[in-house]
């Protein structure tokens, strides 16, 4: 019963909003100060699809050092997680805290104070539409707002806590969810897995 008045409110949430696609990042906005620059979430597809960089986006990733084929890898590394685990986990305080942070270095551009219900809506529809996977891909095609800033001077002082975009997301994935992971398996022994 509770599985389908969930259903039902994502179901009435989503007739309320549109198509998702009208709604999906297009832009990522790169902004520190005076400083904004944009890269369009298509030059990101292409990347994951092809890994080859275009536009703006292979100055940045020569800037940083980073090899195209590695981030392509990245950029569609999937990870799975059961959506009603990860809704619940996004709605207490552990969550929101994450949310929080995480809300402080990406964030809709015309609406800053709404980044964290925009990265929550984005992350369980990222796995709904993913049927229980997120990649980095479905997360901005998830996206409620067409323009996603990134805040630079944010987004540095968490790359410095990390050597490279593959140590970050390491970071992130392994860390924290290895054990939601586990306990979701456990309970739910139904559920995807976790590994590739």
């Amino acid at each position: 019963m509770k599985r389908l008045r969930l259903l039902a409110a994502l179901l009435g949430l989503g007739m309320s909003l549109g198509s998702p696609a009208a709604y999906a990042a297009e832009n990522l906005v790169f902004v520190s100060g005076a400083f904004r620059r944009s890269i369009t979430v298509a030059d990101v597809t292409h990347l994951a699809q092809t890994g080859e960089s275009r536009g703006l986006l292979t100055d940045v990733l020569r800037f940083s050092s980073q090899d195209p084929a590695q981030v392509s890898k990245l950029l569609n590394q999937s990870l799975a997680l059961p959506v009603s685990l990860v809704s619940r986990l996004l709605n207490t305080r552990i969550g929101e805290a994450l949310l929080q942070r995480l809300s402080q270095v990406v964030y809709p551009l015309k609406a800053p104070s709404q980044g964290i219900p925009a990265l929550r809506s984005a992350l369980v529809m990222g796995l709904v539409n993913g049927n229980g996977s997120i990649s980095a891909i479905s997360f901005l095609e998830a996206y409620p707002t067409q323009e996603l800033e990134v805040n630079i001077p944010a987004l540095l002082g968490i790359m410095r806590k990390a050597g490279s975009i593959v140590e970050l997301v390491r970071f992130f994935s392994e860390s924290p969810l290895d054990g939601l992971r586990g306990n979701a398996a456990e309970a739910n022994p139904t559920a995807p897995s976790a590994e590739p």
